[in-house]
């Protein structure tokens, strides 16, 4: 695989002048985490091995398949900066480095960046020669309790719901040019009331940027605002598209930052008219309630595990589980990346956004806050623009002895850089402040299930996981945002397990979980569910398709069950 994932890794934030690093690169495992004092940032050192930029070391595609720790792990590549680049500012950005990353061009030191879900930017220019040597190094160590890792195995082997380590690169690393001026960041902001969408453009430097929107291939905006530092400027748009899961409609739009005459920079991107919205229990989208249809996806991959290995396999994952009825996906512990999230926006699947918090202590600390509230941070600065986006959810299953003011502040902060959308503090559990209460409810029995939400129809007294420690539940719209779980391995995996006494037949799967669904679809007051899970992950084996993406039954049957009308839609 001498190039693989060539396409660009940010059809959100787009620019022409882009050169995509994938590929082969030099690479060692720094087993004694010496490399810095033996010299490894410094071109003489020759690396043993060689591996496939973006796939992590511990897959297949990688070419180096080391399951085991690694510490320490170093890269390097040759890179080539293009004779029109000349007298522009040179860029070198990474999509996901797990944890904290180091840099080197030409044995200088350009930068480092901690944590391992967020992107993150050098500029290099300064340090560019007619022939460069890029070094990066990568520190992960996930068992200290102090590190945000997700589902990553804190054990030798992977266990129970934790999987596959991933250490180092594991998104695309690729170089992109600007003027002296240039474009930072851009947020969108549809008013669907009034019938506007407002910019906010955050540029480096001053000028004039030039504002194209376009539905389809015509032009229905050109407006031109001067300014520096952050800028605004809204158009109205009569009768607009709304984004939707039936229609997801995508506007396009490009800015173009002009200085002293001369054209800057300039990045493509797109937006969506919809609204998310909270009233009476309910959840709507553009005035109207929705049912969450959702299915829990881990984001892992057999050959390449955190990294997809080409882009139909994104495609694949979401049109896999629109086959059968589900309308959206809970992203579970694991910041997906971006070409995952155009594809949501391009297909009309809504997702929420969640951080993978576990790893850490208690699930929420003192000692990691910082960590996790930067990156939490740079995560929604990033994805603020996609449409598909309904939620955020900072942290997941936190436990009882969580400090709750640290969960409060997380949400408060959260809220702070997003009003638009509706934040759930910590899903399942322990809730402290929250705008969707949310439970996570794995039993197997039909009529267990239902007895639990029976009191939140008749008494609005919600069943709620941790009772003695969980905040008391204020009339917020209520989901449950997992179940089910059940355990059907047709791989005869030694090691596979679900939740649950495993169905004996196909026939008894089925009927479970159709009785186990339609609970759900059928209580007047829960806006959602979501199951665990759409695929198995490595030992656990309760997905409705393989690792694979084998099928494990007929879509169509599932379909029929999920696409029951829901009474909160009524």
């Amino acid at each position: 695989m001498e190039k693989p994932r060539e396409e660009h890794p940010r059809p959100d934030f787009k620019r022409k002048d882009w050169i995509n690093l994938n590929g082969i690169w030099d690479f060692e495992i720094d087993t004694s985490n010496t490399g810095i004092e033996k010299g490894f940032y410094l071109s003489e050192k020759k690396f043993k091995e060689r591996i496939v930029v973006p796939f992590p070391p511990e897959s297949k595609l990688s070419n180096i398949e080391n399951k085991d720790f690694m510490v320490s792990v170093w890269y390097r590549k040759k890179i080539d900066i293009p004779e029109n680049w000349k007298n522009r500012r040179i860029f070198l950005n990474f999509g996901g480095v797990d944890f904290l990353t180091t840099v080197w061009i030409n044995g200088e030191k350009v930068g480092t960046h901690l944590g391992g879900y967020s992107p993150f930017r050098f500029e290099i220019t300064k340090f560019l020669k007619k022939e460069n040597i890029l070094t990066v190094n990568a520190y992960d160590d996930n068992r200290t309790n102090l590190q945000p890792c997700g589902k990553q195995s804190q054990k030798y082997n992977s266990y129970g719901t934790c999987y596959t380590r991933v250490t180092g690169i594991w998104q695309t690393v690729f170089l992109e040019a600007t003027g002296k001026n240039y474009i930072k960041n851009f947020k969108a902001y549809p008013d669907c009331e009034n019938e506007e969408i407002l910019f906010m453009i955050d540029i480096e430097g001053k000028g004039n940027i030039q504002i194209e929107i376009y539905q389809g291939d015509k032009k229905i905006g050109d407006k031109i605002i001067s300014g520096n530092g952050v800028v605004f400027a809204n158009y109205e748009i009569k009768n607009f598209i709304p984004w939707s899961i039936e229609n997801p409609f995508l506007y396009n739009v490009k800015l173009s930052l002009f200085s002293n005459g001369e054209k800057q920079d300039q990045v493509e991107s797109y937006f969506g008219f919809r609204k998310i919205e909270i009233k009476d229990k309910k959840l709507l989208l553009n005035g109207n309630p929705i049912f969450m249809r959702m299915v829990l996806d881990q984001g892992y991959y057999p050959d390449g595990i955190y990294t997809a290995p080409d882009e139909q396999d994104i495609i694949n994952d979401i049109k896999i589980s629109k086959n059968m009825g589900f309308n959206g996906a809970r992203l579970h512990q694991k910041i997906f990346e971006p070409l995952f999230l155009y594809w949501a926006d391009k297909l009309g699947y809504i997702v929420w956004e969640e951080y993978p918090n576990w790893g850490i202590k208690n699930r929420i600390s003192y000692e990691s806050f910082g960590v996790l509230v930067k990156e939490w941070i740079d995560v929604i600065e990033r994805d603020f623009n996609h449409p598909s986006i309904i939620g955020w959810c900072p942290l997941n299953e936190t436990h009882y002895l969580q400090d709750n003011e640290l969960v409060r502040n997380l949400y408060k902060i959260t809220k702070s850089f997003d009003k638009t959308r509706p934040v759930i503090d910590t899903s399942g559990y322990i809730h402290v402040e929250t705008d969707i209460y949310d439970c996570h409810n794995y039993k197997q029995n039909p009529k267990e299930f239902k007895k639990d939400f029976e009191p939140f129809e008749k008494e609005d007294k919600v069943w709620r996981n941790f009772p003695d420690f969980d905040a008391e539940y204020k009339g917020q719209p209520y989901w449950v945002s997992e179940y089910g779980g059940i355990w059907w391995d047709i791989e005869g995996l030694k090691n596979g397990w679900g939740y649950g006494e495993r169905p004996k037949t196909e026939k008894e799967f089925i009927e479970r979980y159709k009785n186990l669904t339609e609970v759900l679809l059928n209580h007047p007051k829960i806006c959602g569910f979501c199951y665990t899970q759409l695929y198995d992950v490595e030992q656990e084996v309760n997905g409705l398709h393989t690792y694979s993406r084998k099928p494990k039954f007929k879509p169509e049957i599932i379909k029929k069950i999920n696409s029951q009308k829901a009474k909160i839609e009524d």
